[in-house]
């Protein structure tokens, strides 16, 4: 059967090849095939399970001994899961300890890392390794200095300024569990922010998201993260203002 033989049975078949988004479901009566209800009832009970999802501070504090960089434990001002969902607010900054404790790790340095839950653990915790083992040596052969990495429960992304900030860190980059949809429940997105401070919104950032295996893979958002660092460093600016002119991401 030819491609135009299948759009005449399925216009939609050949579109369904390049995403996993919901189309041309097909219906029963007034609702779904059976099927195709239950696939989205188990995506969602994925993304419910996603967003409560813990962050797995001791495994990831072992496996991040590989980078020779000392590893902080700390925590926002949400004190639990549901108080962090209800406040976004507290989840943008640290609480009194880990605030005090950060101040003992101040010095001059390029670039501080940052790991933090979000809104999926899980995609945090399954891709946050695979990531660094290759941003770290590229940070590390352009010479860049690295704070120690941080490693944040219940943290937003603008939490990332305040960490950086009292660091003494030029530029932070918080890998952090982005919000789970009903095709993928185990994204990262990563934010850099050049002069990271309290205060700061989202424009003074850039992002890279999808990062996953099915998404966005680890070598290519290696790549575009350190592209946009370096770039940021150089130019002493991120967000808006830094534009993007490498061109497409290859895979």
């Amino acid at each position: 059967m030819g491609n135009e033989d299948i759009e005449k049975q399925d216009p939609l078949q050949l579109l369904r090849a390049f995403t996993p988004a919901r189309i041309g479901l097909g219906r029963t009566g007034s609702g779904i095939p059976l099927k195709a209800f239950q696939e989205f009832k188990l995506a969602h009970a994925h993304a419910r399970d996603a967003v409560y999802s813990e962050l797995h501070v001791e495994e990831l504090g072992v496996a991040m001994q590989q980078f020779n960089l000392p590893v902080l434990h700390l925590h926002s001002a949400a004190a639990y899961r549901e108080q962090y969902l209800q406040r976004p607010d507290l989840g943008r900054k640290l609480d009194e300890a880990s605030a005090e404790e950060i101040k003992n790790y101040h010095s001059p340095c390029d670039v501080a890392i940052i790991i933090a839950d979000g809104l999926s653990a899980t995609a945090v915790n399954n891709n946050t390794i695979p990531l660094l083992q290759l941003l770290v040596p590229m940070l590390n052969e352009a010479k860049l200095r690295l704070a120690p990495i941080t490693l944040v429960k219940q943290g937003r992304v603008a939490i990332a300024d305040e960490i950086g900030y009292k660091l003494g860190a030029k530029l932070s980059m918080i890998l952090i569990g982005e919000r789970p949809g009903l095709s993928a429940a185990d994204s990262v997105g990563a934010y850099i922010t050049y002069a990271p401070k309290p205060g700061l919104t989202d424009e003074s950032r850039n992002c890279v998201s999808n990062i996953r295996p099915r998404g966005l893979n680890s070598a290519a958002a290696t790549k575009k993260i350190a592209y946009l660092i370096k770039e940021a460093i150089e130019r002493k600016l991120s967000g808006i203002t830094l534009k993007d002119n490498e061109g497409l991401l290859g895979y």
